[in-house]
């Protein structure tokens, strides 16, 4: 009896030790295809974040080159940011890129601050970028920032800004020290400043406000930049892009491409517009690129 009982035991030992390896060889099939799919992955689709801003060109661009990005097989994550905090998310390697950064003047403070933490690009996208305040056109006796504290009552003493991060805000609030304007700048976003200025135009109201060109408000309102003589605004702008350290040798060829990439007034606006036009901003810069493909050719090569 107890020479049987041995030998079941043993039976039922050798029946585990069959079934656990049999076990073992399946997880380990299972870990190495599931391993050679994660490696598959990794190499055959690149993620990419890059910071957008709720600015009508940037939010242009942005989507103009996660289409074009995707297209090559690249996944790209557009996390919607302000200038600081895509600045410092660039610093840190949070961000792969930002697609606008705006030089000599509008953004100075930024490169100084930061040089030597991201990589600012030599190269850039648009050369005859332009910034000041502006106001509608009826405005006939206003045509200098100079004339401002004259009319003041007309105005309530505001200038009416946009996002408190932005370079330009910084710099509109050296202008108002540089002139002695009686002015408060207001914050609020870019949104929020152009439909104060909609609503002002459609009642043909004062406004005075600081914007930028290239951009899409100037197809839609007749607006004037007033004269700047002691050049604080400064004069022509170029628009840049920043990578994060280390980007280069990631994306060797995207930033090749980035350092290709060239717009004109004309291609900028018609880009903005198809994409303010489409109901999915994607959608809008997909169908700029179609009409545009010998352009992108040019810097995707």
């Amino acid at each position: 009896m107890n020479n049987w009982k041995k030998e079941l035991s043993f039976i039922l030992l050798l029946l585990m030790v069959a079934l656990l390896t049999a076990c073992g060889s399946t997880n380990e099939e299972t870990s190495s295809e599931e391993a050679g799919t994660e490696t598959e992955t990794e190499t055959s689709n690149e993620h990419l974040v890059i910071g957008q801003i709720n600015w009508a060109e940037n939010i242009a661009v942005t989507n103009m080159w996660k289409a074009i990005l995707e297209e090559k097989g690249y996944t790209v994550e557009l996390p919607v940011l302000d200038m600081g905090v895509t600045m410092r998310a660039l610093a840190s390697g949070d961000l792969d890129a930002s697609l606008e950064v705006w030089l000599p003047v509008q953004d100075a403070h930024y490169l100084e601050e930061y040089q030597d933490s991201f990589n600012f690009s030599e190269s850039t996208w648009f050369d005859n970028a332009k910034v000041g305040l502006v106001v509608p056109t009826y405005l006939e006796d206003i045509n200098s920032v100079e004339d401002l504290n004259e009319h003041k009552d007309l105005f309530d003493g505001v200038i009416v800004g946009f996002d408190p991060g932005a370079g330009t805000m910084e710099v509109t609030q050296q202008l108002i020290e540089d002139y002695n304007l009686d002015f408060n700048l207001l914050s609020s976003s870019e949104p929020a400043m152009l439909a104060e200025i909609g609503t002002a135009v459609g009642n043909e109201a004062p406004i005075v406000a600081p914007l930028w060109s290239p951009h899409s408000v100037f197809s839609n309102y007749d607006l004037k930049f007033l004269e700047d003589p002691q050049n604080t605004f400064g004069g022509v702008e170029k628009i840049h892009h920043a990578t994060r350290d280390g980007f280069e040798e990631d994306h060797p060829e995207v930033t090749e491409w980035f350092n290709n990439w060239k717009m004109d007034d004309q291609q900028i606006s018609d880009l903005i517009y198809e994409v303010e036009s489409a109901e999915d901003p994607l959608d809008g810069a997909k169908k700029w690129i179609e009409e545009n493909q010998d352009l992108i050719d040019q810097w995707v090569k």
